[in-house]
């Protein structure tokens, strides 16, 4: 009985490999052209990521609190970053129905670091370095937000563990399925991956997409994402920031930002006149 579930789930995996990606129906939508999210998602239960980005999230800003590098609720900044995200957080439900129930969350974190995320389940934060030594607008904060909360709409780090556990085996994948036995992810393990995982660059630049729809939407300017980049660009001399070393390289990026403009361009008009 277990070789036929782990052959039936063998099955399954060949089938979310095979699945061309060109399939993938676009959204009937005005804004930038994506498919649905990665078939891989499947693999992995969205319920457990989530709680296990709270658990992480939770983690990391106790640590931040112990270090007293975590922004009290009266900072400026913090303040700054909230309000920015109020304004883009209701359209995140248009990419993702599960964002309807998320507990979203901002914080500031002290740190030179050039970084900020976004984890499933709406956990935001960002680190001071990026908004001191980039000395960003608005608008460029909001384009690094709608990146990073794009990430967690379209569930790439649910898909990037879904390819891990297919790479293992599909017996193992059955054994995850069908209840054949422990595969040893726990929900700390889950927690700590989801800080490290790097994306792929395809990831990466749906995530700009996505990013510049969700920022022209809530009323800030999508052609910052050009600032944004040469400003990165500047202070790494060419080299991506470590939280986008995987990223593409600014020039190719910005080129993408600019063939995406005619696109939201509309969409950030709209939200200005509203």
């Amino acid at each position: 009985m277990k070789l036929v579930k782990a052959m039936a789930a063998a099955r399954l995996v060949a089938l979310l490999l095979l699945a061309p990606a060109a399939l993938a129906p676009a959204l009937a939508r005005d804004g930038v052209d994506v498919g649905e999210n990665s078939a891989f998602t499947k693999l992995v239960s969205a319920e457990q990521i989530e709680q296990s980005a709270v658990m992480q999230y939770r983690q990391t800003l106790q640590q931040a609190a112990q270090q007293r590098a975590l922004a009290p609720e009266n900072n400026p900044q913090l303040q700054r970053l909230r309000a920015i995200a109020k304004r883009i957080i209701p359209h995140a439900v248009a990419w993702n129905p599960r964002a309807r129930d998320w507990k979203w969350e901002v914080n500031l974190i002290g740190s030179k670091q050039i970084n900020a995320w976004c984890m499933p389940g709406g956990k935001i934060a960002f680190y001071t370095g990026i908004l001191d030594q980039l000395q960003l607008t608005d608008d460029e904060v909001a384009t690094v937000m709608g990146h990073e909360i794009a990430h967690a709409l379209r569930e790439h780090a649910r898909a990037r563990m879904g390819k891990t556990m297919a790479a293992r085996g599909a017996v193992e994948i059955g054994a995850a399925i069908f209840g054949l036995g422990n595969i040893g992810r726990t929900a700390a393990d889950m927690g700590r991956q989801l800080l490290t995982l790097k994306f792929s660059r395809d990831d990466e630049t749906e995530a700009d997409l996505v990013g510049l729809e969700l920022a022209a939407r809530a009323g800030y300017d999508p052609r910052a994402g050009i600032s944004l980049w040469k400003k990165m660009s500047a202070a790494n001399k060419g080299a991506p920031p470590q939280w986008m070393s995987t990223h593409p390289a600014g020039v190719n990026r910005i080129a993408e930002i600019e063939r995406s403009l005619p696109k939201v361009m509309p969409l950030y008009e709209r939200a200005k006149r509203g």
